[in-house]
């Protein structure tokens, strides 16, 4: 099973890192700001019309494309060297996906690439792919 999707839209750079603490009768409590609350539903509505009829239950690829609007001196494909870095902006988005049902646990991902870009058209692509269930794949001609 296989699904690949692209959501336009302008990426949220708030990140699960970014989480505050409090501490209620010397326990710390962690909460969710605002923003990470609004990048948290922003995200949920636009991968809800992705959410697949049958949830991966096995291992799979995840692979993630990040593209930024354009700031700066930058061009369309150019790398995003600035924060958020990608392991930030990974745990919020498999956290709604898991939420949401793509996949039993986000432990299942066992490979994973993640890139971000400077980009004409903002949003974020993703493409999510069974792997096989011995850990390598069928054929020499089947690849990434």
């Amino acid at each position: 099973m296989q699904i690949e999707f692209f959501m336009a839209m302008e990426p949220p750079t708030v990140t699960h890192q970014q989480k505050k603490i409090t501490y209620i009768n010397g326990k710390p409590h962690f909460y969710e700001t605002p923003d990470l609350k609004d990048a948290r539903a922003k995200l949920e509505a636009y991968l809800s019309k992705h959410v697949p009829k049958e949830q991966f239950n096995s291992a799979v690829r995840f692979v993630t494309k990040w593209c930024f609007p354009i700031k700066g001196n930058h061009k369309d494909g150019d790398y995003r060297t600035s924060k958020p870095d990608t392991d930030n902006l990974q745990k919020l988005l498999k956290d709604v996906m898991t939420n949401l049902g793509f996949w039993k646990d986000d432990a299942l991902v066992c490979v994973e690439l993640c890139e971000k870009f400077w980009a004409e058209i903002p949003g974020i692509y993703i493409n999510i792919k069974e792997l096989p269930i011995n850990g390598h794949f069928k054929s020499e001609n089947e690849s990434w």
